[in-house]
């Protein structure tokens, strides 16, 4: 575990085997928000830093950017610690979620809708992941001006702790075919992204990006 970022905790696991890196955050505040649970030998694992971070505060929110082994498989093992917690997903991610059985207190949002507490601005961004073109979601902290990146920012290799310095705009023109596979939704993700102006990106694989 590293603050990573202001106070932002960043939990991390490399798989030597795939040679790739998975985060999880943890945004502390008067309402904790866990960003992803791994899956489920990964939430095992980061349930002690977990509550050691928390240090006795209670877990509000709980952010799946989309319904994948990484982002949520472990969200059945947080939740039997912290089943009060809401997850924050999409539409079609609570769907996935309900239909293969996995019980949470859901909180949908849209894109453009936000979420604000006395702590952060959350603000959402549609998603078409690659799993289906299903509809998730991107989020920015628009306080701190952190973007999590979930799979869209994505760089192999053991990166833990790891800060990069990049420029935002070619980032976002960077992002390829690959990660989102749809040439019109691919330009409408850039054109939204392009009128952001993070100074952070927190990935979900490789190093973390601070923005020149």
């Amino acid at each position: 575990m590293a603050i990573i970022n202001q106070d932002l905790h960043q939990f991390s696991s490399y798989v030597q085997q795939i040679n790739l890196t998975f985060h999880q955050y943890l945004l502390l505040g008067d309402e904790p928000l866990l960003v992803h649970t791994g899956n489920v030998i990964q939430a095992e694992a980061l349930l002690p830093q977990l509550k050691a971070e928390l240090n006795g505060k209670a877990l509000k929110y709980i952010f799946i950017s989309h319904f994948e082994a990484d982002e949520c498989g472990g969200l059945s093992v947080i939740l039997e610690h912290f089943p009060k917690a809401e997850t924050i997903c999409s539409e079609v991610t609570a769907r996935q979620l309900n239909g293969f059985g996995i019980k949470a207190k859901i909180l949908v949002k849209k894109a453009g809708e936000k979420l604000t507490t006395d702590s952060y601005e959350l603000e959402f961004i549609e998603y078409p992941s690659e799993m289906h073109l299903w509809n998730g979601l991107l989020m920015v902290e628009n306080i701190r001006k952190i973007f999590f990146s979930s799979d869209l920012m994505f760089a192999t290799g053991e990166e833990i702790n790891t800060v990069k310095e990049l420029n935002w705009k070619m980032e976002v023109n960077s992002i390829m075919s690959e990660q989102v596979p749809d040439s019109d939704k691919l330009e409408q993700l850039q054109r939204t992204l392009r009128r952001l102006n993070p100074n952070f990106i927190a990935t979900g694989h490789g190093p973390c990006l601070k923005l020149q």
